[in-house]
C-alpha cells in the first residue's frame, strides 16, 4: 500500500549500513577488556552483534553475542568467562550471510595444529564458488558466513605451519578483506591486495594492536604505528612483529567511501583525517552545486561536516535545523502502518525555530533509495521551510557494493533508474545537487580521478569493479575493471 506517494519502506533499509570492525590485541593482561573498548570505538561499523575469543596460554575461550557491546561485554560474568593476555573481537552488520548467532565472528576452529580463530571485515567475493568446491571434497559449513571458507582453507592446505597456511588460504580468494586472526602463539592480520579495507597497527605499552581504524586506538590510549600496506600479512608474536607481501603488488585502491561516511570522523585513513576530508567534500559541493539560500542543514549525523564546509564556503549560516534521538533501537517495532510511515520522526525531528520561514539546504552524504529523503525533505517542509534544496555529499549512488557494505541491488538505488531532476521531483525538493566524482577525489586530495587506474574503489559510483566478482556470474550491471583489463 502506497499513501500520499510514500511506499512504507523500512527506514533501516534506506541507507548504507555500515561493514564490520575488528580489533586484536596481543600481549596485554584482561586483553578482551582492552578489545571491548576498541569494539565500542568501531559500533558504528557494526550494531548487530559482536564477538571475543582470547587465549590464556592453555584454552581459546569464545564469547559471541547478539547486540550491542555495552549489552553484554560490559558484564563481569562474561569478562570472566575469557581471560588472557591475548584476543581479537569483531563487531558485525551482516552482508553476507544472515542474522544469528551462528554467523556472529570470530569464527573459531581447531586444527591438527592447534585452535585458530578469525574475524573479518569486507567481503570474499568467490565464497560461494570455493565453497561448493570445499563440499563437493567433504567440507561441512556451520554458518552461511563468507568468513568460514577461510577457515575451511586453512584446514585443508597442504602446508605445515600456521602462517603458510593462512597464506595459502589468502592466494584462493578473491574480493575485499582485513582479517584478524589468533593461533596459540601469534596474531595474524592481513589486508586484501587491493587495501579496500582499512586496517591499521597500533601499540600499547609494548602489546601490539590491530584495528579497523585509528579511533580503536584513541579511546584505550594506544599509540598509532602504521596502517597495514595493501596485500601485506603481519605476524605477531612475543618476538615481536614480522612482515609479508605474499602477492604482486598492485595499485591500492581504498574504498573511497569510508571517508564519505563509513569511518569515524576522528578516524585517520591512510593518513586522511576523515573529519577534514569531510569538511573538504563541503567546501567541493558548495563550488560545484551553489544555491541561494538563507542556512544550511545537516541531516545528522554522517552530513555534519560536509555541511560545516559547504557553510563555510558560500557564507551561509549553519545551522541544526534537524535534532537526532540518538537512543532509538535498531529493533524497534512499530504497531501499524499509520505509525511506521511516521518513521522518520523517531530518528529525526525539525528544529522549526531554525527553519520556519527560510530557504534551507539540507545537505547529506548519499541516496540510497530515496525513500528516507523524501521524508526528512516532508518533515523540514512541514517545519514551515519557504523553499527547501538539497546537497549530496558524493555522486549519486548507482551500483551495488559487492565488497562488505549492505547496498540494495541496482534495481533499487534511485540514482541508477532517474535522472537527477527526477530524483528532485520524487524526494521533492526545489532543487539537488551531487558531488560530482573528481569533486570527491579532489577532496582526498587527489587532482583528479584516473579513469584508467582510478586510486580509489569507487564502483558504488562508477560501476567499475576492482576485483573480479565470480560469484555474481554474467551479471548486466557489473562493469570489473580486472575483466575490462583482461580482455582489453
Amino acid at each position: 500500500m502506497i499513501e500520499d506517494g510514500m511506499p512504507p519502506v523500512d527506514n533501516e533499509a534506506d541507507c548504507f549500513h555500515d561493514e564490520c570492525g575488528v580489533f586484536g590485541i596481543f600481549g596485554k593482561e584482561e586483553a578482551a577488556a582492552v578489545v571491548t573498548l576498541g569494539l565500542h570505538a568501531l559500533q558504528h561499523r557494526g550494531q548487530e552483534a559482536a564477538g571475543i575469543v582470547a587465549f590464556d596460554g592453555k584454552q581459546f575461550s569464545v564469547e559471541r553475542h547478539i547486540g550491542l557491546i555495552g549489552d553484554t561485554f560490559t558484564k563481569r560474568s562474561v569478562m570472566d568467562r575469557i581471560p588472557g593476555n591475548r584476543a581479537i573481537g569483531h563487531t558485525r552488520y551482516s552482508t553476507t550471510g544472515g542474522e544469528g548467532l551462528r554467523n556472529v565472528q570470530p569464527f573459531f576452529a581447531e586444527f591438527a595444529g592447534g585452535g585458530f580463530a578469525i574475524a573479518h571485515n569486507g567481503n570474499i567475493t568467490n565464497a560461494l564458488t570455493v565453497q561448493r568446491e570445499l563440499q563437493k571434497r567433504g567440507s561441512i559449513f556451520s554458518s552461511t558466513s563468507d568468513t568460514e571458507t577461510i577457515l575451511h582453507l586453512i584446514a585443508t592446505s597442504e602446508k605445515t605451519r600456521i602462517v603458510p597456511k593462512f597464506i595459502d588460504a589468502l592466494s584462493r580468494i578473491e574480493g575485499a578483506y582485513s582479517f584478524v586472526g589468533l593461533s596459540e602463539k601469534k596474531m595474524i592480520g592481513a589486508r586484501d591486495p587491493l587495501g579496500i579495507r582499512p586496517l591499521c597497527i597500533g601499540d600499547l605499552d609494548g602489546a601490539y594492536i590491530l584495528a579497523s581504524e585509528t579511533c580503536a586506538l584513541d579511546i584505550i590510549g594506544a599509540r598509532f604505528v602504521r596502517d597495514v600496506a595493501p596485500g601485506e600479512v603481519v605476524v605477531i608474536t612475543e618476538q615481536g612483529i614480522e612482515s609479508h607481501f605474499p602477492f604482486e603488488k598492485q595499485p591500492p585502491k581504498l574504498c573511497i567511501f569510508e571517508y564519505v561516511y563509513f569511518a569515524r570522523p576522528d578516524s585517520i585513513i591512510e593518513g586522511r583525517n576523515v573529519y577534514e576530508v569531510r569538511k573538504r567534500i563541503g567546501e567541493e559541493l558548495a563550488r560545484e552545486s551553489p544555491c541561494d539560500a538563507d542556512l544550511v542543514i545537516p541531516v545528522p549525523d554522517s552530513g555534519t561536516p560536509a555541511a560545516i564546509g559547504f557553510a563555510q564556503v558560500s557564507n551561509l549560516p549553519f545551522e541544526l535545523g534537524i535534532i537526532r534521538n540518538h537512543y532509538v533501537g535498531r529493533t524497534f517495532i512499530a504497531p501499524s502502518a499509520s505509525i511506521r510511515h511516521m518513521g522518520v520522526k523517531l530518528k529525526h525531528n525539525a528544529n522549526r525555530a531554525m527553519i520556519e520561514g527560510k530557504r534551507v539546504v539540507l545537505v547529506d552524504d548519499s541516496i540510497v533509495r530515496g525513500t528516507t529523503s523524501q521524508k526528512i525533505v516532508q518533515m523540514v517542509r512541514e517545519a514551515g521551510a519557504r523553499e527547501v534544496h538539497m546537497r549530496i555529499a558524493s555522486p549519486p549512488t548507482m551500483s551495488s557494493c559487492f565488497y562488505g557494505v549492505d547496498t540494495p541491488e541496482k534495481s533499487k538505488l534511485l540514482a541508477s533508474r532517474m535522472s537527477v531532476e527526477q530524483m528532485a521531483d520524487f524526494i521533492r525538493v526545489d532543487s539537488l545537487g551531487f558531488l560530482p566524482i573528481d569533486g570527491l577525489y579532489r577532496a582526498v586530495r587527489e587532482p583528479a580521478r584516473n579513469n584508467e587506474c582510478p586510486q580509489f574503489c569507487d564502483a558504488c559510483f562508477t560501476g567499475e569493479y576492482p576485483t573480479t566478482l565470480t560469484d555474481q556470474g554474467d551479471m548486466g550491471n557489473v562493469r570489473s575493471l580486472s575483466l575490462l583489463a583482461n580482455n582489453g
